[in-house]
């Protein structure tokens, strides 16, 4: 699977599409030659940025809004992997946060975390996968977080989250390679995007040596996709960062990402 022939006609699904690392994605693999079928809730948005990247690049994209975080949504998007031309990378980039920390969360907010950032995740790979194994050739790319690496943000569900997009990744990946198939985790650290903005998370507090540029994370996710990583960390800076999550002594770990949203009344 590579990104550098632009004479074969590739197709590429990437949800979340249009902001942060998911329009990074649409731009990159367009430049790269693949056309694209792009999925976000926001029809409007989602027709814009084709018209930009066709007007660009000269790629076919295709738009296809869904809510990823209901049945039908996830129905729409598995209804296009299996049909043609067949889609030979699929980026499950869609996720959520929320602004509150669990005890003082809400079933229906947490189920639609859960359903965006796990559930969907793991309909959509299936569909991909059981298209790509018996074709032999594809691949897939579940954008995940270094915050899945550790119990970090007390309160906030999250990390779990990714932290199961990680591990699922990993170990689907290892069962598609020998059908010439890559799945691949892109565990990404703070990246400017939209993002928190959307969560109504404040990270004014971040020093700007942490953030990541979009294009980067793609850049160095599609360079480790090619080299057959199953988890990919962009950046020297959050390569560390894990290994500290994974090594530190969890005492320290808990101290040192204290985190407002784990806070609650009278704490």
């Amino acid at each position: 699977m590579t990104t550098e022939d632009p004479t074969t006609e590739r197709w590429a699904l990437i949800t979340g599409a249009t902001a942060g690392i998911g329009a990074a994605f649409a731009r990159r693999l367009a430049a790269d030659g693949w056309h694209l079928v792009l999925v976000a809730r926001d029809a409007a948005r989602l027709d814009a940025t084709a018209t930009e990247l066709t007007s660009r690049y000269g790629r076919q994209v295709v738009t296809l809004p869904a809510d990823l975080s209901t049945d039908d949504g996830c129905a729409t998007v598995e209804g296009r992997l299996a049909a043609q031309p067949p889609v030979d990378l699929l980026v499950n980039n869609a996720g959520i946060s929320l602004n509150r920390p669990f005890l003082r969360s809400t079933a229906e907010d947490e189920s639609r975390l859960l359903r965006l950032n796990v559930h969907a995740v793991l309909r959509l790979s299936l569909a991909a996968l059981q298209q790509m194994t018996r074709r032999r050739h594809g691949a897939v790319i579940n954008v995940s977080s270094v915050a899945g690496f550790g119990a970090i943000a007390p309160g906030s569900t999250y990390p779990a989250s990714k932290a199961w997009v990680t591990n699922f990744s990993e170990s689907v990946g290892q069962s598609a390679r020998p059908f010439g198939v890559r799945v691949m985790a892109l565990c990404p650290g703070y990246t400017r995007t939209e993002f928190h903005d959307r969560a109504g998370i404040d990270m004014s507090g971040i020093p700007a040596a942490a953030w990541l540029r979009a294009d980067d994370v793609v850049d160095e996710a599609l360079r480790d996709l090619r080299k057959g990583k199953l988890v990919s960390v962009p950046s020297w800076k959050y390569k560390a960062a894990v290994a500290g999550l994974r090594h530190a002594p969890q005492w320290l770990l808990h101290r040192v990402t204290r985190d407002i949203r784990g806070r609650i009344d009278g704490q």
